[in-house]
């Protein structure tokens, strides 16, 4: 023992002398020990009270999704057929690739990227987008693997650190080549996060597929099926080990459109290489056999998710491919106006038809001189004559007869002005001007002289191709319109009644004899067929004055549309065809010989023997008339 130490500092033991500060250091050790541990047991015991009493269902689900995985499978979308049973759009094998997020490392992204030929930004947005999601969702990175996105998903499957990879069969779309029916159609596409707050999607989650445009989604419902679900064991790779539940897709459901894909080919051809339009409709029940706008896009673009620059290259090209002409272009009619100029006055009693005209190359109203587009004039000029050889100068006196609102009263029977109806998305309605509408958009009074401008289809008149389709074949129906569509077996009630006019027989049959005189030995002679007799109009509108723009580098760009709209036969017509080019020209040169080809196919369609190719070798070939509107 030490007994230099107070004797305070001494404490004896078996072993010795010990100081008392060891002994306090000693017990503060073991004190603070017994409540480490005590600590860490209320922390386990605090632990376990959750997992088993407070959300046993919560973690038990957790546990069970480490171990079980649900991948979803993709339900095939209907094919869609032409009126003839033939495939227009139909699915192929392909995979999918989905990304699961509960054990994603976001730093090994870009080596994902790099291997997918993904852009990385898109593919951190794409993150973004499902970050309110449960992380059980996964995130559908691309629609259809090359065979070398194929091989770099096998080859790192499994590595340590690297993200799980999903493969999934898939049937992709397979659409027709160089954008056939292309605007008819639509494509399909990723749900936008806009789309999702709507009713028309509030079914769906991000990433999942919807028609985006024309057909596809119109139909959507019907093409889109349900999908269903394949349940599987996996281990701590997440590499699957057993099957154990499947919940097989329902495909979507087929559809059989009106649309003949002989006429379609026949009118796409027709106007390659042109901006326009053309429509073909049976004017008795309203089938759509034809619908092309030009210039088109390629709908497989999207499948797999449209790259950023080449949407934005679609939305800013002059061209606007996106636009569907047919439905959503508005244009001055031109010439292709003045048959329903021509009912409104017969109807209305301004004329009988037998008046005349005299034209010596233009008028003056209210103090300015209206040419008519042949200078040297049309002579004595009657209702016939004034719509076979398209004469300005008698439908300026008929309109001023007539006064705005007695036109805009015809023309909105006709059917134009608002929308026809038609099962595509996005239709637009036109412009028939009156008194009312002046006053109510821009606060002016209408003014006598601008009637002399709409009453030769010019002014702030404004129609789509279907639009005037549609009115021209139900005024030579004699006044029976049947709303156009595309959808060859719609559910019971779902088609609407025609609507119907009580026009007098002997003024429709005035109209459409000055048609046919169009063809017959007027200014549509190109749209002329063997063994058929063709009825139509045509029409040049101007986009801005000629006189104006005459020499100048503008006016070579901004040439006038050339339309044609034609029937066949005379009597009981079972077709008509609007064909617009714009800037062709003048319509008997450009628009003519397009429907003209169109409406040869649907009757040689009809005759036992095989049909002839599907344009003739000169498509300007005709008669060699003047150029005339």
């Amino acid at each position: 023992m030490n007994l230099n130490l107070p004797r305070w500092k001494r404490v004896r033991s078996r072993y010795g002398v010990v100081r008392r500060d060891d002994v306090r250091f000693a017990a503060g050790r073991i004190v603070a020990f017994q409540y480490i541990l005590a600590g860490v047991f209320l922390f386990l015991l605090s632990g376990f009270w959750e997992l088993q009493v407070l959300n046993p269902e919560f973690y038990s689900e957790r546990a069970e999704r480490n171990r079980i995985r649900s991948l979803p499978i993709p339900a095939p979308r209907g094919r869609i057929l032409d009126r003839e049973g033939r495939v227009i759009v139909d699915n192929h094998f392909s995979y999918s690739l989905l990304l699961p997020r509960e054990n994603l490392e976001e730093e090994r992204l870009r080596e994902v990227a790099e291997g997918l030929d993904l852009d990385y930004d898109d593919l951190q947005h794409r993150l973004r987008r499902y970050s309110s999601r449960p992380r059980y969702q996964p995130v559908l990175l691309k629609e259809r693997l090359s065979p070398s996105e194929l091989a770099f998903v096998e080859a790192h499957r499994g590595d340590p650190g690297f993200p799980e990879l999903e493969l999934i069969p898939f049937q992709r779309r397979l659409y027709p080549r160089d954008g056939l029916a292309a605007h008819v159609i639509g494509y399909v596409g990723e749900v936008s996060e806009q789309e999702l707050n709507t009713a028309e999607f509030a079914r769906y989650n991000p990433g999942d597929l919807v028609g985006k445009s024309g057909i596809e989604r119109q139909y959507n419902r019907l093409l889109a099926g349900r999908d269903g679900q394949r349940q599987v064991v996996v281990n701590h790779r997440g590499i699957e080990q057993q099957v154990i539940g499947l919940k097989e897709a329902a495909p979507g459901q087929t559809i059989r459109l009106t649309i003949d894909l002989d006429l379609q080919a026949v009118a796409e051809l027709a106007m390659e290489g042109q901006r326009g339009a053309v429509v073909a409709l049976d004017p008795r029940n309203g089938d759509v056999l034809a619908m092309v706008s030009r210039p088109a896009f390629d709908p497989s673009q999207f499948l797999g998710g449209i790259r950023p620059a080449h949407w934005r290259e679609l939305n800013t090209s002059p061209d606007n491919p996106l636009l569907n002409r047919a439905i959503q272009g508005e244009y001055a009619p031109g010439s292709t106006f003045k048959p329903i100029v021509a009912l409104a006055g017969l109807e209305s009693g301004a004329i009988d038809g037998s008046e005349t005209e005299y034209c010596a190359g233009g008028a003056n109203y209210f103090g300015r001189y209206f040419r008519c587009h042949l200078r040297g004039g049309h002579g004595v000029v009657n209702l016939g004559k004034g719509i076979a050889q398209s004469c300005d100068v008698y439908f300026y006196s008929l309109g001023n007869r007539l006064g705005i609102d007695r036109i805009a009263e015809y023309a909105e029977l006709c059917g134009l002005g608002r929308k026809t109806g038609i099962d595509l998305p996005n239709e637009r309605e036109g412009l028939v001007p009156s008194t009312r509408w002046k006053i109510r958009t821009v606060r002016e009074k209408w003014y006598a002289g601008e009637t002399i401008s709409v009453a030769i289809g010019q002014g702030a008149l404004t129609v789509t191709p279907l639009q005037l389709a549609y009115a021209i074949g139900g005024l030579v129906m004699g006044g029976i319109w049947h709303t156009p569509h595309l959808l060859a077996e719609p559910a019971a009630g779902q088609r609407p009644e025609p609507r119907r006019a009580s026009l007098n027989p002997e003024n429709v049959a005035k109209v459409v004899g000055g048609m046919c005189a169009v063809v017959e030995d007027g200014t549509g002679a190109r749209a002329r067929l063997p063994g058929v007799e063709v009825c139509g109009k045509t029409g040049t509108a101007q986009l801005a004055s000629n006189e104006v723009l005459k020499g100048t580098e503008l006016g070579k760009q901004l040439k006038d549309n050339a339309w044609f709209v034609g029937f066949a036969p005379r009597e009981a017509p079972e077709i008509v065809v609007v064909a617009l080019v714009e800037g062709g020209g003048h319509g008997s040169t450009a628009a003519a010989p397009v429907a003209r080809e169109v409406i040869r196919v649907h009757f040689e369609k009809k005759k036992p023997r095989p049909p002839a190719p599907a344009l003739s070798a000169h498509l300007g070939s005709g008669s060699g008339e003047k150029e005339v509107p």
